[in-house]
């Protein structure tokens, strides 16, 4: 038996948002003790679970909250938010990747705008759009989507047992099933460009048993929208 056929406590950075909802839900659903983190102004999110979970509240770039947070944890499911310019999503990253235990399977989220390596491929106007959204957020100090890409970057440099979930456009609705992937961007099995955010999550806590997605950066798409059967590259 595998390490990660031995998940019994996980631990979910980012709770209180629509995707961190999702997975907090499924990894009940799965029986996994649950720890989430949050900040302390959006505890009252999760309510509906708060005699189930744990809830540490606080930023989650702080390796304190973080550190406290993964004590103990089999797996740590982690959204990647690139809110502020105060490197949110970078700081989260290196927390987790501190903090987390030894053996512990780490799975995070982004979108496809994340590049893996020179394999990706984008298309004119979708590396328009990335960086009007760039440029835009920085500017209204909103959001910083270039850190999030170096958050994947330091993930991608690191030896533990990650996986880097990149998802599609997301809806809202009922789920679809575990949806298809491949190892790069602009492959046209990704062609639908739409994922069900529950169908995201429900791949993140996938991937937590799944050692095949062991340092790998799939990149999803709900199934309906693919072009054939395939789940993976070989």
């Amino acid at each position: 038996m595998s390490s990660t056929e031995r998940i019994r406590k996980v631990c979910v950075i980012g709770a209180s948002g629509k995707l961190g909802g999702y997975l907090v839900r499924l990894a009940l659903h799965h029986g996994y003790e649950v720890v989430g983190v949050c900040r302390e102004r959006s505890v009252g999110k999760l309510a509906e679970f708060a005699d189930r979970i744990t809830i540490v509240p606080g930023d989650t770039n702080d390796p304190e909250v973080i550190r406290r947070a993964v004590a103990g944890c089999d797996g740590v499911l982690t959204v990647l938010v690139p809110w502020g310019v105060r490197q949110y999503s970078s700081g989260t990253a290196q927390a987790v990747l501190d903090h987390a235990d030894p053996g512990a399977r780490l799975v995070f989220s982004c979108g496809w705008h994340v590049p893996r390596d020179e394999k990706d491929r984008y298309t004119r106007t979708f590396r328009a759009s990335a960086r009007i959204v760039t440029l835009l957020g920085r500017a209204l100090r909103v959001i910083d989507i270039d850190d999030q890409v170096m958050a994947a970057r330091r993930i991608f440099a690191s030896d533990r047992r990650w996986t880097v979930v990149r998802a599609s456009d997301l809806e809202e609705g009922e789920s679809q099933g575990l949806p298809v992937w491949t190892r790069h961007v602009g492959d046209p099995l990704l062609k639908s460009n739409l994922t069900r955010r529950v169908d995201f999550a429900l791949f993140m806590v996938e991937a937590l048993t799944d050692d095949t997605l062991v340092h790998e950066a799939p990149a999803i798409v709900g199934r309906p929208g693919s072009l054939s059967g395939r789940t993976g590259e070989g």
